[in-house]
């Protein structure tokens, strides 16, 4: 069902009408659209629409039906998330949360001044939140109970997208043997959101109101999570190390504090290292979109310039030799 009328009209009642509608920017296989809706005896409903645009291939990742299974999930552990009011394979109607998801208003605009000293603790609260969820909130309907969710090995999984582009990068092929080499020993297995970072949550002067875009999560490390946060890239121009508004100290504190378990530095450090690492090949994929004609883009083909500075950024970060290297390992 990919009628924006239908949808709200189920929702709703026959009565519902769409008052004002407005397709938002960005994604090429997905519409995103705000709505005002108005229902019989003067409700009004202001609404986000998501919906699979028709005759597009799907996104990487979940798709919307498991995406608003993990977002009702997310709730009932306590992360903020719009509400849901309905979904189906392909859409979701949810509330429309208020406030400001473009990272750079978020780090200079004085309406969020007194956001930004809270914004690395409330992550660390909200990613606590996170993994506490159940790993079955990552499972289809109908999918045995006791088939856990395996997770996949990232470094494999990086090292194959790699060599499938065929494009010679090697600070990313010594990044791939280095991280091999200090990879953390074996932790708990959690939900993980997947792309938890400034840009993908929605913030208000008094900090977070709403984490956004689902379609990631997996079941793996939960410092995957807190390492891509930590992410140069996500940073903005700015020089404090966690999204661009705090320091690691605040995030670990707070996670710790709100039921998130210890954290490792050295192992936070690894995964910060192969966010770097994972963020420097998602760029090299989205230039070869347009260099090799899949989607002929200025947008992608700009991102080809974050190479060269994920690499630099790479060798920076290699130059550490954290205390839980693999002895007699070549660092």
């Amino acid at each position: 069902m990919n009628d924006r009328h239908a949808i709200v009209r189920e929702a709703f009642g026959d009565g519902a009408t769409i008052e004002a509608g407005a397709r938002l920017p960005g994604g090429a296989s997905r519409e995103t659209w705000a709505l005002d809706v108005a229902t019989p005896g003067g409700g009004r409903h202001e609404l986000i629409l998501r919906l699979d645009s028709p005759g597009a291939a799907p996104e990487a990742g979940a798709g919307l039906a498991a995406e608003a299974r993990l977002m009702r999930a997310a709730a009932g552990a306590g992360v903020p998330v719009p509400r849901i009011i309905a979904c189906g394979e392909s859409y979701i109607l949810m509330t429309r949360v208020p406030g400001e998801t473009i990272p750079r208003k978020i780090l200079r605009d004085d309406a969020y001044a007194a956001a930004r000293p809270r914004l690395a603790r409330q992550c660390g609260q909200a990613l606590a939140a996170i993994h506490r969820m159940p790993l079955s909130a990552l499972r289809s309907p109908g999918q045995p109970e006791e088939r856990p969710a395996e997770p996949e090995d990232p470094l494999l999984r990086w090292r194959e997208v790699l060599d499938q582009l065929g494009e010679p990068h090697p600070v990313f092929e010594l990044a791939l043997r280095r991280l091999a080499t200090t990879r953390p020993r074996g932790r708990r297995h959690t939900v993980v959101h997947g792309d938890f970072r400034n840009g993908n949550l929605i913030v208000g002067p008094e900090g977070i109101r709403a984490v956004l875009d689902w379609e990631l999560a997996h079941a793996g490390d939960p410092l995957e999570d807190l390492g891509w946060l930590c992410v140069k890239a996500w940073r903005f121009g700015s020089p404090l190390p966690v999204g661009g508004f705090g320091d690691y100290s605040d995030l670990v504190h707070a996670y710790e504090e709100a039921g998130g378990q210890a954290v490792d530095r050295d192992a936070l450090r690894w995964w910060e290292t192969f966010g770097v690492l994972k963020w420097g090949v998602i760029c090299v994929m989205q230039t070869m979109r347009h260099l090799r004609g899949g989607a002929r883009s200025v947008e992608l083909a700009a991102i080809g310039r974050r190479v060269c500075e994920n690499e630099w950024d790479l060798l920076r970060l290699l130059r550490e030799r954290p205390r839980n290297a693999v002895p007699g390992a070549h660092w």
